[in-house]
């Protein structure tokens, strides 16, 4: 272990995918007895292609190539094709429920004999409106009647030997969710964000008072976003609480100038800087006071696109314990403190200096990070990150408000900004949904079916129906930790399988229903192909208890190929209300089915089984922070089959490709000191799967590793709080 520097404390964690078919067969569907007739006047609307883009399904796949996303993708050279049996099916979420006017199903040459077309307003009960036992394969255009929200081929017999194959699976009529009139984008932020200039009195009582409210409110209501137009501002000190963010509105950091400093600290909680959560700075240039400006942050507390014009301490005053951390597309021209810091990571940034690390500092593509050296200190080094994309920002250009997305870069080292205009794109406000107090699931999802990008105000959104992100491309972005809660157990947000979705800054909070999922990235069985526009999540932390009781099996499923994960913390709460073993139950954290999904800035704590489980192949994690569930209340509660507790981080044996670097696990058994876990790191032995700079840590004697990866690495032992490492696994 490299102890923190002589006098301060050794530091631990609060308890707490070519064939086609060309034949074409116009075949007028029979009307299913429940199911509306069309009135004369809506029977004259022009349909619209509503499936296109949505959410879709699908009974099975043929290989990695023939996703269900490929038949609604616009695209008649991609296809979606089955497993080589009966039946199969294939099913659209509209998203609203809508009057439908006709199908049309373009078969390739593997194609349905007999199939229904079935309706739902459920997804589960299902009445037929068209079948037949002859289909002619080709293109068939099937009118059909009937208000649905989803629609389902259904097939029961194949034509030919190989499984069920579509082109494009088309559904046309008018949405409900668009009777009522256009949703206009754009519009005001709502009454939670608070914008600066130079000229606005009161400044720093404005935010002091924000400050008050939200100091020590880590469970409440409360959401706040303070945004500063481009200039200089002297003399201000803007202290950080829970669900308060700070940003410069300027297209880059040194456009927004403080004379001053942007700090967290934790005098709330005694010095003990380990809750310091739920928070952010992006976008500003400081000349801190004193020369060192103080983050002293735990875990979803982002530090983005900041010029620190000086050095950065990462501890709290006093040197309290403190786990955090995480900085991206930053400079500070000092050095930066860690000091009591015990896991930090930094990504795409400049430094002037690092002065110690505790457990975990890992680095990529940092431009002056110290050099590789772990464990001692323990420092992990990578010259650059693979893939990334920084997170898109709010910015004013002149008087209007726009989101700057930037570009996707590969072998990135250093920020983004200190070389002329940075690369990306802008989107005018005008192009988004502003989503403000008593916005429903429905009306979003109305905005999103419409076309326009989502832009979430600071508040506390309850949902009774999934978030459908469809449309490629889709920006999803929160101000102020906005936060979303889905009340019955459904699904807070699903994404299609689609290239360059953004979903970045809010909070999802799990309900009192279980959920199976919190966030869906892509459906299961999605395939494909997203490396030259990923999808990316960034910012986006969930969180299950604490708040109140919550339940869901999985918080975060990551099925869509080439998906960046950038800064993530998912976490089974410890401490607040609703809090108990079964109380906030939590199967797993994360679970990964995607190939070539890279996590940069991983944090996982406390689920009730695997706090990460990843079955894509060619996975990759630069940085990961866990901690078991402190609340076990036995070994046998904790029992995998023949193993000693679940993993922190599992590898599925079918995985042939998986690199990782800079890990850490802890465990604090506070219910049963006595509990082992019989390793931290489970992973196939494959010459593919390799591991760099891992460690376990006890924290204070409360449980016990055996072993650090497989049963590679010394036991930990005792209540010294000494990490045990191993350096290169194989």
């Amino acid at each position: 272990m490299s102890a923190p520097p002589t006098g301060l404390p050794v530091v631990q964690r609060s308890a707490l995918p070519q064939r086609r078919g060309t034949a074409a067969l116009v075949v007028t569907a029979l009307l299913a007895a429940l199911l509306l007739a069309l009135t004369p006047t809506q029977a004259h609307a022009d349909p619209t292609l509503l499936s296109q883009g949505k959410t879709v399904t699908a009974s099975s796949e043929e290989n990695g190539g023939t996703g269900a996303a490929n038949a609604v993708d616009g695209n008649d050279g991609t296809r979606w094709s089955s497993a080589f049996s009966d039946p199969q099916w294939i099913q659209v979420d509209l998203g609203s429920t809508a009057t439908l006017s006709k199908v049309v199903l373009k078969w390739e040459a593997a194609y349905a004999k007999a199939y229904r077309i079935q309706l739902s307003a459920d997804g589960t009960n299902w009445t037929d409106a068209y079948s037949t036992t002859a289909g002619p394969g080709g293109t068939e255009t099937l009118t059909v009647a009937g208000t649905a929200r989803y629609v389902r081929m259904n097939g029961t017999a194949r034509a030919t030997g190989y499984g069920y194959s579509l082109w494009e699976f088309q559904v046309y009529g008018t949405s409900d969710g668009t009777s009522g009139g256009t949703i206009p984008g754009g519009g005001d932020l709502g009454p939670n964000v608070m914008v600066f200039d130079p000229s606005t009195p009161d400044i720093q009582a404005k935010v002091d008072d924000v400050f008050h409210q939200q100091e020590s409110a880590q469970f409440g209501d409360g959401r706040k976003a303070l945004l500063f137009k481009p200039g200089t501002y002297n003399n201000i000190n803007a202290q950080l609480g829970f669900y308060t963010s700070i940003a410069g509105l300027g297209l880059n950091p040194d456009d927004t100038t403080f004379n001053g400093d942007v700090t967290v600290d934790a005098g709330w909680f005694n010095g003990n800087a380990t809750q310091n959560f739920w928070r952010s700075a992006e976008n500003l240039a400081l000349n801190p006071v004193s020369g060192t400006d103080r983050w002293a942050v735990a875990q979803a507390a982002p530090f983005r696109r900041m010029h620190v014009k000086g050095g950065l301490n990462l501890a709290p005053n006093g040197y309290g314990w403190a786990s955090g951390g995480y900085i991206a597309d930053s400079k500070i021209d000092g050095t930066v403190g860690p000091y009591s810091q015990q896991q930090w990571y930094t990504r795409d940034s400049s430094v002037g200096g690092w002065t110690n690390g505790v457990w975990n500092m890992t680095f990529s593509g940092v431009q002056r990070a110290p050099a590789q050296s772990f464990p001692n200190p323990p420092y992990t080094t990578l010259d650059t990150t693979p893939v990334s994309r920084e997170k898109p920002f709010l910015y004013l250009d002149g008087n209007a408000y726009k989101v700057f997305v930037p570009a996707k870069r590969t072998n990135a080292r250093g920020v983004t900004w200190d070389h002329g205009a940075p690369q990306g794109s802008s989107i005018p406000l005008s192009q988004f949904y502003v989503v403000k107090a008593g916005a429903t699931a429905e009306t979003i999802n109305q905005a999103l079916a419409q076309g326009l990008n989502l832009l979430f105000t600071p508040g506390v959104y309850h949902l009774d129906q999934s978030i459908n992100v469809n449309r490629a491309d889709t920006v999803v972005l929160g101000l102020g930790l906005a936060t979303i809660v889905p009340d019955n157990g459904v699904t807070a947000m699903k994404v299609a399988d689609v290239d360059g979705v953004k979903l970045a800054g809010f909070l999802i909070d799990a309900g009192p229903v279980n959920s199976q999922v919190l966030l869906q990235v892509g459906p299961a069985g999605s395939g494909a192909d997203h490396s030259a526009d990923p999808t990316t999540v960034q910012d986006v932390f969930v969180r299950i208890g604490g708040a109140g009781a919550g339940k869901a099996t999985t918080s975060m499923e990551i099925n869509s190929n080439n998906t960046i994960i950038d800064h993530t913390w998912l976490w089974r709460a410890d401490h607040g209300t609703g809090v108990g073993w079964e109380t906030n139950r939590a199967d797993y954290g994360l679970t990964v089915n995607g190939n070539n999904v890279l996590a940069t800035g991983l944090f996982v704590e406390h689920f009730n089984k695997y706090d990460v489980q990843w079955n894509g192949d060619n996975g990759r994690t630069i940085f990961f922070q866990n901690e078991k569930a402190y609340d076990a209340p036995s070994q046998a509660a904790v029992q995998d089959g023949p193993n000693k507790g679940y993993a922190a981080y599992k590898v599925a044996d079918s995985v042939t490709h998986h690199e990782a670097w800079g890990l850490g696990s802890y465990c604090n058994f506070t219910a049963d000191d006595t509990i082992h876990q019989d390793r931290g790191f489970l992973v196939p032995d494959k010459p593919g799967v390799k591991f760099h700079d891992v460690l376990v840590v006890s924290l204070g004697g409360k449980g016990q590793y055996n072993h650090v990866i497989n049963n590679t690495g010394a036991p930990t032992s005792g209540s010294s709080t000494v990490p045990s490492n191993v350096v290169s696994y194989p």
